[in-house]
């Protein structure tokens, strides 16, 4: 395939807000060993797009810069087609449907991914569908698998039989963020896996999370994890929210119930280090623990999650898409905080 030597791109030259992010013609990046380029056919904006777009906590600009963003493209989870190869690649082919995790770069026309962190694209989903499962969906199938939640190919017991999942399950979940991207993913499927899920989300989202799966949701400002409504014997539960306290959190669980932290709020410096340190200092040895998620890429799971979305088991929430020349749009949207589900970015030309 032709590849242009330039591209259009949404580049930042310092942390900040959205304003800090411009639209420009930059050099067509040009893949190295074990990687390959992608003509962009989407991108999914997440939290941690936001988050180093913003350069906050500070701790992460060690690993992304400390003045600036090494990497000044934002866009983690991309869908695209392989137009060229590094050495060493022989996984994939030019012409190929990709979809994948990056280190940055996907609010472009084209991006860089390295081979092993991607998985091909099944026809049956499309490339809006698949731009939206990296890291949200990834994320929210770890939390379930941290809490103990059954496979969603385990089989079930055969009529009037014992289920072979108990004690190795979970049958009731509250998922605390439940309206968000990770949330929206959290909720399906932890339904799809057989359990009764309850929400904490936004009042004017609670019906759109009960069409999800959830069969109680709550106004998070009028119930908070320690509220009489939500009482206390929940077999697990999902902090995507990340600001109750531990104790208010370990509260709602059952003895043998697990809490997953999913994300953490803190100060500017340090982020949710101190409060993953003291879940793993209050976990040892206890019969409620908080389990804190740790990040990275998946690609088996992706492959798993477009399965899913392949037989029809999952179905993204795709709150809107907005064209690559109105990507800016797109991170506000996001950082904003208000988010329902997924907003996916589209490249402007035929993809």
């Amino acid at each position: 395939m032709n590849v242009p030597e330039t591209m259009s791109a949404w580049v930042q030259r310092a942390y900040g807000e959205v304003d800090a992010v411009s639209h420009r013609q930059v050099p067509t990046p040009r893949p190295g060993a074990g990687e390959v380029l992608l003509r962009v056919g989407a991108a999914a904006i997440n939290n941690g797009d936001v988050r180093i777009m913003r350069g906050e906590p500070w701790l992460v600009r060690l690993a992304f810069g400390i003045r600036r963003p090494k990497q000044p493209v934002r866009g983690i989870a991309v869908a695209g087609t392989v137009v060229a190869a590094g050495p060493d690649v022989t996984a994939f082919a030019v012409g190929d449907e990709v979809v994948g995790e990056l280190g940055g770069g996907g609010l472009a026309d084209y991006a860089v991914a390295t081979a092993d962190r991607l998985v091909p694209r099944p026809e049956a989903v499309s490339v809006v569908d698949a731009a939206s499962l990296p890291v949200a969906a990834v994320t929210a199938s770890l939390a379930l698998d941290a809490a103990g939640a059954p496979r969603i190919d385990d089989a079930p017991p055969p009529e009037g039989g014992a289920d072979s999942r108990e004690g190795r399950g979970v049958r009731r979940v509250l998922v605390i963020g439940a309206s968000g991207g990770v949330g929206s993913f959290a909720v399906k499927l932890a339904a799809a896996r057989g359990a009764e899920v309850w929400a904490l989300c936004g009042e004017r989202n609670r019906a759109v999370v009960e069409e999800w799966g959830a069969s109680r949701s709550f106004d998070y400002r009028r119930v908070q994890p320690g509220s009489a409504e939500l009482g206390g014997d929940f077999d697990a539960v999902l902090d995507i929210a990340g600001t109750a306290s531990l104790s208010a959190l370990r509260a709602l669980v059952r003895d043998g119930g697990v809490v997953v932290l999913v994300s953490g709020e803190g100060g500017r410096l340090l982020g949710p280090i101190p409060r993953i340190l003291a879940a793993a200092v209050r976990s040892i040895g206890a019969r409620r623990p908080l389990r804190p998620l740790a990040a990275g890429a998946h690609p088996e799971i992706i492959g798993q999650m477009l399965e899913l979305v392949a037989d029809g088991t999952l179905r993204p929430h795709i709150e809107r898409t907005v064209s690559a020349d109105g990507a800016d749009r797109a991170l506000a949207h996001v950082a904003a905080g208000h988010a329902v589900g997924k907003t996916v970015v589209v490249a402007t030309r035929p993809s």
